[in-house]
């Protein structure tokens, strides 16, 4: 059992988008807690990601709006305490670094489009599939991309068993990145389900790649 806790890469500047990034997904988790149960889901199946919708979409009886915009707002729902908690600690250990070495703005830009790419991924793996998937798990895998590029041999805290150990990034982020790729070969065509959305190994797949290509396509020598 690895737990990264903190990372020992100091930061040049605040982190003002990656904090934001934080904050707006805790406020709407507060949110999804004060809707009755029926509320909470008719709120996620709004606003998660449902593949079978873009095939609706193609044969011409979904609009836009509603297959594409759940893209960018699913990103942003988390299905209980530790979903969103295990995901707000890898967006906070990894993410400073990330928005330091892009730049406020077009760390909120890259930040988006892996959450978007790694939704499509996820809808092409599993198209028909009527379960919502929710969560900022694939931008954040393309903050985790990102890190494996930059900053390989920064050494992560890592919960071991009861031990803190600090761990070089490389093997920590290949370690997860192997995990969700042997899980993902394994469930094609289906997603997780937890407290009535779903979280799909596919869009972590997805994510960690788009974000190691575009660091490296944009890596200043």
């Amino acid at each position: 059992m690895l737990i990264p806790l903190k990372d020992e890469n100091p930061r040049q500047s605040f982190p003002a988008v990656n904090t934001l990034l934080i904050l707006t997904n805790i406020a709407v988790f507060i949110y999804q807690l004060t809707l009755s149960t029926r509320g909470f889901r008719t709120f996620v199946l709004m606003n998660a990601t449902v593949p079978a919708r873009f095939s609706t979409f193609l044969a011409g009886h979904m609009s836009v709006e509603n297959t594409f915009l759940p893209l960018l707002t699913s990103m942003f729902l988390h299905s209980g305490f530790l979903h969103i908690a295990g995901n707000m600690l890898f967006l906070w250990i990894f993410g400073d670094n990330i928005e330091d070495y892009f730049g406020h703005l077009p760390y909120l830009l890259f930040y988006l489009i892996c959450g978007i790419g790694s939704g499509l991924l996820h809808v092409a793996f599993n198209w028909g599939s009527t379960i919502p998937a929710i969560g900022a798990s694939g931008a954040i895998s393309g903050v985790m991309g990102a890190y494996l590029i930059l900053f390989p041999r920064e050494r992560i805290l890592t919960l071991v068993f009861i031990f803190l150990v600090p761990i070089p990034a490389v093997f920590i982020l290949v370690y997860w990145f192997a995990i969700q790729f042997m899980e993902a070969l394994t469930s094609v065509g289906s997603a997780s389900i937890a407290a009535g959305g779903g979280v799909a190994v596919w869009a972590h797949v997805g994510g960690f790649m788009l974000g190691m290509l575009i660091t490296m396509m944009t890596r200043r020598t």
